[in-house]
């Protein structure tokens, strides 16, 4: 008995039926002795259905798969570079911050010292001179019977110097010391330059070792041209220290 199913103008047969009607047709060719000839070519005219499709859309999927591993590297290899940037940026402005950082250290060190340095030198008062009256001296020239400073040779108009780094505290008459200049040293003791022809600080100013603070002289009680120079722990008269041995203590040669 033959199965058959009737087919509307735009239905395609189920698989279901194709199955039976291949079935029918295979047992109707055995029985009529023709199955050698019309088996094998009728089942292999039929497409595997689990064939038909899958390839073109495992091949997108791999593709797909592999374009985005490709971004996903990119993407890590960019972060990885752009991370590595910033570090060397970084590590960068350090160098340059600590390179800045040692730079200030070193310049304010050496002015440090240059500011040490200048305010431990010391000079001779008169260049190239000599002390022509010692210290405590004896004498009726000096109302105190004693010299109370010392006495370097010097024509008049001789440059006078400061003998160190200080602040001017008297600019002007001195009675008997005629024109004179006292200066407050850098260590709190005191130098006075007396006899001056002329004056050349005022009071307040700030001197630095070997400055020009007037010129020497004969004013005041004097027998002739000369500097007088005194060493004291006060800015007045009668405080007065060994001169020879305060300039020797900070390295002048008298």
């Amino acid at each position: 008995m033959a199965f058959t199913r009737a087919t509307g103008k735009h239905r395609r047969p189920g698989r279901m039926h194709r199955t039976t009607v291949r079935a029918a047709g295979v047992a109707t060719l055995t029985t009529t002795g023709v199955l050698g000839t019309l088996a094998a070519p009728a089942l292999a005219a039929e497409p595997a259905a689990e064939q038909t499709g899958l390839t073109p859309v495992v091949t997108l999927g791999d593709s797909v798969a592999e374009e985005v591993d490709a971004q996903a590297a990119a993407q890590r290899q960019a972060a990885e570079f752009a991370a590595a940037r910033e570090q060397a940026e970084r590590a960068a402005r350090e160098r340059a911050a600590e390179a800045a950082q040692q730079a200030r250290e070193d310049q304010e060190r050496a002015a440090r010292e240059a500011e040490r340095k200048r305010l431990n030198t010391y000079v001779s008062p008169i260049s190239g001179s000599y002390v022509s009256t010692a210290y405590q001296a004896s004498s009726g020239l000096w109302s105190s019977g004693t010299h109370t400073g010392i006495d370097f040779h010097a024509a008049s108009g001789t440059p006078v110097h400061a003998v160190g780094a200080g602040t001017v505290v008297e600019a002007g008459w001195g009675g008997a010391y005629g024109n004179q200049v006292v200066i407050r040293m850098h260590d709190g003791t005191y130098t006075q330059y007396g006899h001056l022809s002329s004056i050349g600080v005022s009071v307040g100013q700030a001197v630095t070792p070997g400055q020009t603070i007037g010129h020497s002289g004969a004013t005041g009680n004097t027998t002739g041209a000369h500097l007088h120079f005194e060493a004291r722990t006060t800015a007045e008269y009668g405080s007065d220290i060994d001169p020879v041995a305060y300039l020797r203590s900070h390295g002048v040669t008298v």
